[in-house]
């Protein structure tokens, strides 16, 4: 990596596996970008759900007016929900929920919430909240033992350089869009997938590490304006993207930092 990659786009999703919200500037935490995957919907059973079993999830849009969080459906805006975006956690019950392997508590919602989200979906949700005294830890074979992580899939951030799908759109007939793999960082690169190589490096003055490139699910082939499915890119992927039986691409990411910290569209990248 040379110091003339810039950081283009900047990318949140406050509920996990609904549409994200760009951003021209971000806090970053442990766990992630601010407001990242802390809220999540899950089942009767405390599960998580996403848009792998559901599409539709794509088209409830987020954003961010603050004091709340806005929920919205895109086919119809004008039904929205509202909710802080600083919860009054001490009058939420606390439940089990269940992401992949990982299993810890959360904060759920009240009945008229949670009824908003099913009565979108048409089956049974509840939405819950990741308070700062929820513990879910990274994957320490990759990350740094005890290295907080969100509702995300499996580590803070996701960063993929547009190169590499520029070199994936190459090989379509129908170019896609960036939205279709939900990164947090988008960046210049100079040759596709030159990411999976970067350990650490710098976005401005905070400081980054990258641990693993990305295993990609079917969330790819969903339309994030339509919630329709296809085959690609996973078909073209999987023919110079496959190891063993994992299709990758972009690359996950640590913060090295404490506290918080701050990134903008425009801060240059830099190798450590």
């Amino acid at each position: 990596m040379n110091a003339l990659h810039t950081l283009t786009s900047i990318h949140t999703y406050p509920i996990k596996s609904l549409a994200g919200i760009s951003l021209n500037e971000a806090v970053v935490q442990p766990r992630g970008l601010q407001y990242d995957r802390r809220w999540m919907l899950v089942d009767d059973t405390g599960r998580f759900i996403s848009q792998r079993e559901i599409a539709e999830l794509a088209l409830l849009g987020t954003a961010l007016e603050a004091p709340f969080l806005t929920i919205f459906s895109k086919k119809n805006p004008a039904l929205r929900l509202q909710i802080p975006l600083e919860p009054e956690v001490a009058a939420m019950p606390e439940i089990p929920v269940q992401i992949w392997d990982d299993r810890c508590l959360a904060r759920v919602y009240a009945s008229e919430t949670n009824r908003w989200f099913s009565e979108q979906l048409g089956r049974a949700v509840r939405l819950v909240y990741m308070s700062g005294s929820t513990e879910r830890m990274a994957d320490s074979h990759y990350a740094p033992e005890n290295m907080p992580v969100s509702f995300a899939d499996g580590y803070p951030f996701l960063l993929i350089g547009q190169a590499s799908l520029d070199g994936l759109n190459g090989r379509l007939a129908q170019p896609l869009p960036m939205n279709r793999f939900r990164p947090n960082f988008v960046v210049t690169s100079g040759t596709p997938h030159e990411e999976d190589q970067w350990r650490d490096f710098r976005i401005g003055n905070q400081a980054f590490r990258g641990v693993k490139p990305c295993a990609r699910c079917i969330i790819p082939t969903t339309d994030q304006d339509t919630a329709s499915r296809s085959e690609e890119p996973l078909k073209t992927l999987a023919t110079y993207r496959k190891e063993g039986r994992k299709i990758l691409f972009g690359q996950n990411v640590i913060w090295l930092g404490t506290g918080e910290g701050r990134v903008q569209v425009g801060d240059v990248l830099f190798p450590e």
